[in-house]
């Protein structure tokens, strides 16, 4: 496990399959931290708005059970009462990260520190306005969703016929993360909503790793695994990484000759990224 800038192991670190898990349901708050790396706790959309404050009691009474270091709690818009008493309960929790929902100004995340924010992207102004948050000094990542985005613009579906996101949604994937790499912050892609298709979820992580996404949040157990496979570096990806490193240590040169190509910076920082994640998986986590 990597840390913080501060020395502390944090939920941005803990490994790339990140559970949601419905505040209000204690009863799988271990569950959810023995499947994946770290949980977001849902105060928002998986919570109906007559078990707000029960979710909250909830949260409340098992601070002793929750590592701070594998949660994030989404709150909901401080911009109304149950948001604002999200806020009251995670300042006074001890618990440093919070995920706030249709982010769109970067002023949203700057008010809730000295908490560490991950911004949701999804409206139309979010996505518009992603490297603005992303530069908030206490955004630490960005994430975006497609449903809600597709809402927002007006529009009756995130996919086409196909299966495959709609050109909306494919922009904001990328905007969000490029967004957050240009402001060194990280990306988490977003949820695979067919929780029965893990072969769809499988080629969806495959392209979330080529991208350059951090992370992918699940919304059930079963999807945490698939996950984690996709980000382990097959043996040749670090065959192929190892290889390339010792060619140009070898060469002494910024630009070497290997398998018969010549490859310079773009391919060796490929390879070093390879080689570090291939060094860096977490322990496999029972489901």
């Amino acid at each position: 496990m990597t840390t913080s800038t501060t020395g502390a192991p944090d939920p941005l670190s803990a490994g790339p399959a990140i559970l949601f898990c419905p505040a209000d349901r204690p009863d799988r708050y271990s569950k959810a931290l023995s499947a994946a790396d770290a949980v977001i706790l849902d105060l928002e959309d998986a919570v109906h708005s007559n078990r707000k404050q029960f979710a909250r009691d909830a949260l409340w009474e098992s601070l002793s059970e929750l590592p701070a270091e594998r949660t994030v709690v989404r709150v909901n818009s401080p911009r109304g009462p149950e948001g604002q008493a999200d806020l009251e309960l995670m300042h006074a929790s001890g618990l440093r990260y919070v995920m706030l929902p249709k982010v769109e100004d970067p002023r949203e995340a700057n008010q809730l520190a000295p908490l560490s924010v991950i911004a949701l992207c999804e409206t139309a102004l979010g996505v518009e306005n992603a490297h603005s948050i992303a530069s908030a000094a206490n955004c630490v990542g960005l994430m975006w969703g497609g449903e809600d985005l597709t809402a927002d613009i007006g529009g009756w579906s995130s996919r086409g016929v196909d299966g495959r996101y709609l050109s909306h949604v494919e922009y904001a994937r990328s905007r969000i993360l490029v967004a957050a790499a240009a402001a060194r912050a990280v990306a988490w892609d977003g949820v695979y909503l067919d929780i029965s298709d893990l072969a769809g979820l499988s080629a969806e992580c495959d392209e979330a790793v080529a991208m350059g996404f951090s992370a992918k949040v699940a919304i059930h157990p079963s999807q945490a695994p698939v996950i984690r496979k996709a980000y382990r570096p097959t043996a040749e990806q670090i065959a192929w990484s190892e290889g390339l490193l010792a060619a140009l240590e070898a060469a002494d040169s910024g630009v070497v000759s290997f398998g018969g190509r010549m490859v310079d910076g773009p391919q060796i920082a490929m390879a070093r990224a390879i080689t570090t994640a291939g060094r860096n998986q977490p322990p496999q986590l029972t489901t």
